[in-house]
């Protein structure tokens, strides 16, 4: 699916209501499917969520869905004028810095209020061999050596940075086929969290992985390829987070349905 392409739906069970006051998610990250379900079960909001439509078939959310990129910060002014939407709700994935800056100016320009969810990221604990690093050209660089067979869960989006890797063995984890070149060595499985513990074991061990790169998304969804890491004592290049945000951030869904029942 083209990320330029709009694609609206709306929900059989879930009728609009012009004169509610109308909400738009822009989602990503699981929380906005959460909040999305929360939001389509009441009379007094309508709902609309975005997605990015980076994934073929992603799990829609309740509630009205619009898949498409906005065109930018012009494009999304325009569409939350069009649609006359009253609250931006800002649940998008740890690392889409893009759309997360895009909504800040766009809401300042319009006065819109916008709530911001940032989920928590993954601490390490005693146990954990970390190295964190800026960004996968920096991971990239280092684990591009032989006899490194690294298991590389990162994402489509960034796949880039290791392509030019020669060295190193690379097992890759993507939902859907990725555009960018693979790494020389590489093999490639598409398989949708979220993951579980004795599987992620067992695909270590099978692939005899010596190291991991991953991005620090936090959440539960793919926790388990840390804990399997902490439990065969894995070393993990931890991807830290782009700064998204400078507006206050709440952790939880719980925290945005709060702060939208104040606005309301």
């Amino acid at each position: 699916m083209n990320a330029d392409k709009v694609i609206e739906m709306q929900s059989i069970t879930t009728p609009t209501r012009t004169h509610a006051p109308r909400v738009l998610i822009l989602g990503g990250a699981s929380e906005a499917s959460e909040i999305a379900t929360h939001l389509a079960a009441r009379s007094d909001v309508t709902v609309i969520s975005s997605l990015a439509g980076r994934v073929s078939q992603p799990r829609l959310p309740a509630g009205i869905v619009r898949v498409g990129g906005f065109g930018g910060v012009a494009g999304l002014i325009s569409y939350l004028v069009d649609e006359k939407i009253g609250v931006v709700i800002d649940a998008t994935h740890p690392f889409a810095s893009k759309i997360s800056g895009n909504a800040e100016l766009a809401c300042n320009a319009l006065c819109l209020p916008l709530i911001a969810l940032e989920r928590p990221p993954w601490e390490p604990n005693e146990h954990d061999s970390w190295c964190t690093v800026p960004d996968a050209q920096t991971a990239a660089s280092m684990v591009n050596q032989q006899r490194n067979r690294v298991f590389l869960s990162i994402g489509r989006q960034e796949l880039g940075a290791f392509s030019n890797c020669e060295d190193a063995w690379f097992l890759v984890r993507a939902i859907d086929a990725p555009s960018e070149t693979l790494p020389a060595k590489s093999k490639l499985i598409l398989k949708r969290g979220p993951f579980h513990l004795n599987d992620e074991l067992q695909m270590l061990r099978s692939e005899s992985i010596s190291l991991i790169v991953s991005k620090n998304s936090g959440g539960p969804a793919t926790y388990s390829k840390i804990e399997a890491a902490r439990t065969l004592r894995i070393p993990v290049v931890m991807i830290d987070r782009p700064r998204k945000h400078n507006v206050p951030t709440v952790p939880q869904p719980d925290d945005v349905l709060q702060k939208l029942a104040q606005l309301l």
